[in-house]
């Protein structure tokens, strides 16, 4: 059997993926999962191709990027055609996300450093009252 004629369950593919029933048809709602077929009394059948761009929405997901910037990348490559497309999309979107998680992770450094300074702060403060009611 080839890749494309696997015929998966919706309760297998949830197994293989880590993601909820609800969570895969929400993604064909979006239309990040295209094609996918029905059998006769109206089940949904998934293949290797669908278990792949399944994993890919996860793994983008976790990288930080919405689902709308999933569709974008999907819109890119069913406009163009291309892999190539919408990989260069893909490298610009992930650089972003790069930029803004640099900017975030020195921001939190910042916080970490003024938490740090406030608990000293409030160390010495509460030593002051403590000393205070010894004597």
């Amino acid at each position: 059997m080839d890749k494309t004629q696997a015929a998966l369950a919706i309760g297998e593919v949830c197994r293989r993926t880590g993601l909820s029933a609800r969570t895969v048809r929400y993604y064909e709602e979006l239309e990040l999962l295209p094609g996918v077929r029905r059998r006769e009394a109206g089940r949904r059948v998934y293949g290797e191709d669908e278990l792949e761009r399944l994993r890919f929405i996860s793994r983008l997901k976790t990288l930080g990027l919405s689902l709308q910037e999933i569709r974008d990348l999907n819109a890119v490559y069913g406009i163009e055609g291309s892999t190539r497309a919408m990989l260069e999309r893909l490298d610009q979107l992930l650089m972003k996300h790069q930029i803004d998680l640099d900017a975030r992770i020195t921001e939190l450094g910042s916080l970490r450093d003024e938490i740090g300074k406030y608990r000293d702060h409030v160390g010495a403060r509460a030593e002051a009252l403590r000393s205070e009611e010894e004597a």
